[in-house]
């Protein structure tokens, strides 16, 4: 009999499933109010998935809390979706939340479900058929809720199956928190879909937290369960590019490791590739769902982020943005402006002869210079990233003659020459108006915890130029167009 799901309890059949998951319905349900919405705040676990899978397969609301927000930030999404109750392993942190909160009756599975009174006049109005909040950081302090209804995750899910179904796998292993709607889909909804055992190590075990990784422990798991696939944000694949020059050995079982979250160098995917970890770039967003377009060993073309996927369709508009139809959001929560045919996503792109998806960069963050020159810093930061020796790059160029960039060493063995013949190399590969001219050392790495980065790993530029607003114009001092 097949495993559906394993953690650090125990296992859960695919014959039991059925039940288990019915039992969570029952759980769940036994509120007469169709209309309860339920934030569900917990680690990674069996308990985790089957009451987010009774929870997608109920009318009620589903808002998964990120483990990672601050303690404001949770209170916000509580006062924001105006949630009613809270299932959770870690009662205690109820009591730095807004309400009265109760516990209800029985656990589940470790699990306890806790109430609070919330005035009608709180709850705010949903888009129709929303099933499910995800909360995204965004770049402000506050995360914006996305509305999504079962329909449109579902027509991701099965785009996913479909994609996936060739490659056979067997055992599909979670690192990143399954409140991300990514690691949500695919770990709890399109692995099971294809017979696959679900690994589910807690946090703890992975060693992957937003405030930073415990290599050797997230290494000693992924050798402990030996998985087939894997999802990865690009800095999880870069320490894994990095642990095999070192010596660590990849399961040799390892078929396929989806790669997004965040813009992907060609050449880490390339060294990825060289070491024989088999990563390929995928591309979604939450509004639409998840995941876009995905590259697969069946399907893949270097420095695209793959064949858009069967339930989705794309446009390119006149200024080069990416618009996508298909599964898309119903609307932002607390926007009047509900569902949308087509989602404009921000990113600059366009599709190859080949129909791959090219992504450029955000349009939002289009650098004109003063010589009239449009370039997307991301283009130039992935350049830069592609050394090894370059951990971090923020490239900088509105209105100046020329682009500047912060950097940050990948590692505090590497050296101001090396540094430098980095920057030297991907200058090469770039035309002259895009080419780093001057460049500074930051006083630190980026990070989520002071608010210079967000939760996938994406650089909140307005914050670190203001923040390095001296550092940057030092670079222009004495500067001559030319």
């Amino acid at each position: 009999m097949s495993v559906a799901f394993q953690d650090a309890r125990g296992t859960l059949t695919s014959d039991e499933l059925v039940d288990t998951e019915a039992q969570a319905s029952a759980w769940v349900a036994k509120t007469p109010d169709a209309s309860v919405r339920y934030g569900l705040f917990a680690d990674n676990g069996i308990a985790w998935a089957i009451v987010d899978r009774a929870l997608h397969r109920s009318s009620f609301v589903n808002v998964p809390l990120p483990r990672h927000f601050s303690e404001s930030q949770l209170a916000h999404v509580v006062e924001d979706a105006a949630l009613d109750r809270v299932i959770t392993d870690d009662p205690d942190k109820l009591n730095h939340l807004p309400g009265d909160w109760r516990r209800l009756d029985d656990e589940f599975l470790g699990l306890q479900c806790w109430a609070r009174s919330i005035a009608s006049q709180q709850s705010r109005l949903l888009p129709p058929a929303t099933s499910k909040i995800t909360y995204t950081s965004g770049s402000t302090g506050n995360p914006k809720g996305v509305c999504l209804s079962r329909a449109a995750m579902d027509s991701v899910v099965n785009s996913l199956v479909g994609v996936l179904r060739p490659l056979a796998v067997r055992r599909h292993l979670s690192l990143l928190p399954l409140s991300t709607l990514l690691d949500n889909l695919v770990s709890v909804q399109v692995a099971p879909a294809l017979g696959a055992t679900v690994l589910l190590p807690s946090l703890g075990e992975t060693g992957i937290g937003y405030g930073g990784i415990d290599i050797q422990r997230m290494l000693s798991c992924i050798d402990r369960y030996s998985p087939e696939s894997l999802l990865l944000v690009p800095e999880l694949l870069r320490v894994l590019v990095a642990s095999v020059t070192k010596g660590w050995r990849a399961p040799t079982n390892l078929k396929f490791i989806a790669v997004g979250g965040a813009s992907v160098s060609p050449e880490l995917l390339t060294a990825a590739h060289a070491v024989g970890l088999p990563a390929y770039e995928g591309y979604g967003l939450s509004e639409c769902a998840s995941v876009v377009a995905l590259n697969s060993p069946a399907a893949a073309h270097k420095g695209s982020v793959g064949r858009v996927l069967p339930h989705a369709r794309i446009r390119i508009d006149a200024a080069g943005e990416i618009h996508v139809r298909g599964a898309t959001m119903s609307g932002y929560l607390g926007n009047d402006d509900h569902a949308q045919d087509e989602v404009a996503t921000g990113d600059l792109g366009f599709i190859d002869a080949d129909g791959f998806l090219h992504v450029r960069g955000r349009r939002k963050n289009l650098l004109i210079t003063s010589l009239g020159r449009n370039v997307s810093p991301e283009w130039v930061e992935r350049e830069l990233l592609a050394s090894g020796y370059i951990g971090q790059a923020v490239v900088f160029g509105e209105a100046k003659p020329f682009l500047s960039c912060l950097i940050y060493p990948s590692s505090p063995m590497v050296t101001a020459a090396e540094l430098g013949a980095a920057i030297d190399a991907a200058n090469r590969r770039l035309p002259d108006y895009a080419q780093v001219r001057r460049w500074a050392l930051l006083p630190q790495p980026l990070r989520l915890a002071d608010g210079t980065v967000t939760s996938n790993g994406r650089t909140r530029r307005d914050v670190v130029f203001s923040r390095h607003q001296n550092l940057i114009e030092d670079l222009y001092v004495d500067a001559i167009a030319s």
